[in-house]
Parts: structure tokens; sequence; C-alpha cells
């Protein structure tokens, strides 16, 4: 009887670190995490593919819906802003344009893209 309840005791143990095995595999990595990481190396990856002189319809073909889209007007010309996320500064579940690369546009055309780019139009 007492080997019967050491096998029952040993195989319930096993069981456990069994199952602590399989939630340590997955590394802590939820899907909502591999998706805002994968968006954001997907959009650098594209965002350095970009050529200047590109319309923001060929740019929305390539990259999808932008996080932001925003005109403004400065020294007499209208410029299109497009912001893509491209970094996480808060896990907060809200992109916010410190997390995101500017592409300007100006005369439909790709005039370049980063925030020294969009200072320089200010």
């Amino acid at each position: 009887m007492n080997q019967r309840i050491l096998k029952g005791i040993v195989a319930g143990v096993a069981a456990l670190i069994l199952s602590a095995c399989v939630v340590v595999v997955d590394g802590g990595h939820s899907d909502d995490d591999y998706n805002w990481q994968s968006e954001e190396r997907e959009n650098r990856r594209e965002i350095a593919r970009l050529d200047l002189g590109i319309s923001p319809e060929t740019v929305l073909s390539k990259m999808g819906t932008p996080e932001f889209d925003e005109s403004l007007v400065a020294n007499e010309r209208t410029y299109r802003v497009l912001y893509y996320r491209t970094q996480r500064k808060t896990g907060d579940g809200v992109t916010t344009k410190d997390e995101c690369t500017p592409l300007v546009f100006a005369d439909g055309q790709l005039l370049g893209w980063g925030e020294s780019k969009l200072d320089s139009i200010r």
C-alpha cells in the first residue's frame, strides 16, 4: 500500500513539474507582445525602403493605415504627415506620436521622415 501511495505522489509531482515547463517554454510572450513588436519591426523595415518623392498613396498601399494622419500649414505650404508606430515607449495600450515615425509629404511627394524632418518644416 505504501508503494502505491509513493507512486501516486511521484506521478503528481511529475505532472506539476511538467506543467510548469509548458508555461516556461512560452517565455512570457503573449500574442499581443508579438503583434506590436512585429508591427514596429515591419514599419521600420518599410520606412527604410521608401524613396523620396513617392506619393502618400504609394506609402499607404505599402504600409497600410497609419496611427495618425495630419495636415499642417507652415511657411504658406500645406504638408501631410503620416505617423507609423516604430517604437514602444509605454506599455499602456495607447499609441502616442512619440512612439511613431512621422513621414512628411508636400505637393504629393515624400520629403523625408523622422522628427528632424518634421521640425525642419515647422
